[in-house]
This record gives C-alpha cells, sequence and structure tokens, in this order.
C-alpha cells in the first residue's frame, strides 16, 4: 500500500492546552482558493497587517514582527477565527472561549488557575478560560491588551486589539524576530511546548512563502500551464493517497504516522503533481521515487539555484539514493515551491527548505 504514494514525515498537530477550538483544515467549506493567504479570512488578514504597522508605537525597539507571525499564531490557536462572525470594526462574535482551566483535563488543561477578571473577558467568575482569536488569559491580557481601533477599549475578542496585543507580546522588551532564534523564543513564550513552536513556525514559513506571489510572465507556456494548476489547488486538505491526473479524490489508510486519507477529498505530494502536469500534457508515474526518473534530472550537488520554475523538486532519506525519495514538489523560483506537504495540512507554497533532505529535481519541459 505504501508504495503507490508518497509521504512526509510526521509533524505534531499540537494546539495550546488553552485552546478549546481544534484547528484542524478539513473544514473545506471555510478554505478559498486563490489569494497570498487562501485559508485567512480577509479581515483576519487586516488586523494582522495592521497590527504590524501599529506595534512600534508600543515596542520601538522590536523588529522583525510581519504579518506571517500573527498568522501563524492564530492558526494554531483559533483557525483566524474561521466560523466566526467578524465585524467592519472588527469584533468577533460569537465570542472564541478556551476550556475552563479547572485542572479537570477536559481540553488538555491540567492546572487550576484562579479567575482574575470576574468573568469580564471569558465570561466566567469561577476560573479562568482562554479568549479570543490569540487566545489570551485575562491575566495576561490585563498587562499585554492594546486599543488598536481606537474605540477605548482594549477587547481581546475584537480582532485588531488582539492582534496588536498578540504582537506586543511577541514583541517582549524588543526582540528581532527576524532572527529564527528570537522568534522561536518568542512563540515558546506563548506555550511552552516544543510541538506547539513546531507547528506554529511551520505555519510562519508557510504564510512567508505565500506572501511572496510568483511571478510567471516569462514562463513558457506548458510550464505555466503546470505551475498555475497546482497554484489552483492551493487550500485543498492534504490526502495521503489522493489526487490524479482529473483532480483531487479519496486517498487510502494509512500513512507512516497512522493518518488516512479515505474520507478526505484532496492531494498527496505526487497526486498534486501528477495533475498539475497533466493539464500540461505530461503523464506521470504515480510515486514521487517514480517521478523522479522522468525527465533531465539536476542533481542536489548543484544546488536550489540550477532549479528552474516548473521543475520537480524531490526529497530523500538517504539524499543521491532515488530509491528513499519519499517527497515532491513543484518548483516555483525564489526558493519556493508548490507543496501538498504532510497529512492535517494543505496544498500550499512553502520554502523548499520546508522539507529534509534535497535531493535534487528533474525537468519535464
Amino acid at each position: 500500500m505504501f508504495a503507490a504514494v508518497c509521504c512526509a514525515a510526521p509533524v505534531s498537530n499540537a494546539i495550546s492546552a488553552y485552546v478549546a477550538l481544534r484547528t484542524g483544515l478539513r473544514d473545506a467549506g471555510a478554505i478559498t482558493e486563490g489569494g497570498s493567504a487562501a485559508d485567512i479570512p480577509a479581515r483576519m488578514l487586516t488586523a494582522y497587517k495592521r497590527a504590524v504597522q501599529q506595534v512600534g508605537q508600543y515596542r520601538p525597539t522590536c523588529r522583525g514582527m510581519r504579518w506571517p507571525v500573527l498568522a501563524g499564531i492564530a492558526k494554531v490557536e483559533s483557525n483566524h477565527a474561521i466560523g466566526h462572525s467578524i465585524a467592519a470594526n472588527g469584533d468577533i462574535r460569537p465570542r472564541i472561549y478556551g476550556v475552563l482551566l479547572n485542572g479537570s483535563g477536559a481540553g488538555g488543561n491540567t492546572t487550576v488557575v484562579a479567575d482574575s477578571d470576574g468573568g469580564r473577558w471569558d465570561g466566567a467568575a469561577d476560573g479562568e478560560r482562554a479568549v479570543g482569536p490569540f487566545q489570551f488569559l485575562p491575566s495576561t491580557w490585563a498587562s499585554t491588551g492594546e486599543d488598536a481601533n481606537s474605540d477605548g477599549r482594549a477587547d481581546p475578542h475584537n480582532a485588531d486589539d488582539a492582534a496588536l496585543g498578540a504582537a506586543v507580546y511577541l514583541c517582549g522588551s524588543g526582540r528581532d524576530l527576524a532572527k529564527r532564534s528570537q522568534l522561536r523564543t518568542a512563540v515558546l513564550q506563548y506555550n511552552r511546548s516544543g510541538a506547539y513552536v513546531a507547528n506554529v513556525l511551520d505555519w510562519i514559513d508557510h504564510y512567508t512563502a505565500a506572501a511572496k506571489a510568483p511571478d510567471l510572465k516569462n514562463v513558457p507556456g506548458k510550464v505555466r500551464a503546470a505551475i498555475e494548476a497546482a497554484l489552483s489547488q492551493r487550500g485543498v486538505p492534504y490526502s495521503w493517497g489522493g489526487g490524479n491526473a482529473g483532480g483531487p479524490s479519496y486517498g487510502l489508510c494509512c500513512s507512516p504516522s497512522g493518518s488516512s486519507g479515505a474520507g478526505i477529498r484532496g492531494f498527496d505530494c505526487s497526486g498534486l503533481t501528477v495533475y498539475a502536469f497533466a493539464k500540461a500534457g505530461i503523464r506521470l508515474p504515480r510515486t514521487a521515487a517514480a517521478q523522479s526518473q522522468v525527465g533531465r534530472r539536476i542533481p542536489a550537488g548543484l544546488g536550489v539555484n540550477a532549479l528552474k520554475p516548473g521543475d520537480l523538486v524531490f526529497f530523500a532519506d538517504v539524499p543521491g539514493r532515488d530509491s528513499t525519495i519519499y517527497h515532491v514538489g513543484i518548483y516555483l523560483g525564489d526558493g519556493q515551491m508548490v507543496n501538498a506537504p504532510r497529512p492535517h495540512t494543505v496544498v500550499r507554497l512553502d520554502p523548499v527548505t520546508t522539507m529534509s533532505g534535497y535531493a535534487g529535481g528533474a525537468r519535464l519541459l
């Protein structure tokens, strides 16, 4: 069964212990295709960008704050408030509440946290629960919250206020978030879990890549057709064994990490490449390893700079041994690729460095 599809090494889909909402990507109805950040509601993206513009007023020595940093946190904490209405002024209804932190074990909480706000923000006077799209504890919000939309109050249930509060909190006393080590420290402050940090950083990398729209104006017609076909599927869920020349399909059970694609209509990595190149008139074999034997091989030793837009890009458990290739993407240029990375993600733009074991590429056109 495993030989029929490609896979990627499993990455934890952990979320904060303070979050009640699960952040899986299987709500296909909440995902729209196109744009630079297909799974972010427009009003939330506006809030993230406004926060970046405003944070210097509150943390003038902070450097490197970007909207993908805020998007990575909000993705894991509340899935960008998808399923809630976001008013023009940023108010989110119904409000987003985490589980009551009373040590019951519900939602993963095992620690009792005493009430700090009399229920003002979390609606619970007998305990504490996280609130809003960035899942602030009221006690943290009391020292971090800011009034981003100038309506006279700092409200964690308002998209603008919450995003600015998160930016202030992540900046700390003046971090440089362009430095990976300081970005990691900031995310760890948000939730002291290595799995959480890895998950958020993965989404930050995704949104950073997605923010750079590829320039296809000088790309030849058939190559452009393949790339545009792949890009049109952004936001479609990953499905182990899913995808064919006709488009997304239900997948198979089970990936090496135990994830089943049988109930998910989407693509795995090689299913996406089969579909994209079918639009350019090229029929590819189904697995990543077999696809590496098609076209002109580009050795890994030449580096990523040897790749051109439209090239297949491969990753192997043992680089240099094509039989161990486990993953394939479609190169876009500027170090980016169209990628169906792993279970519990979607088709998206990623840096080539997202996957481990770079194994070169193949030029089909």
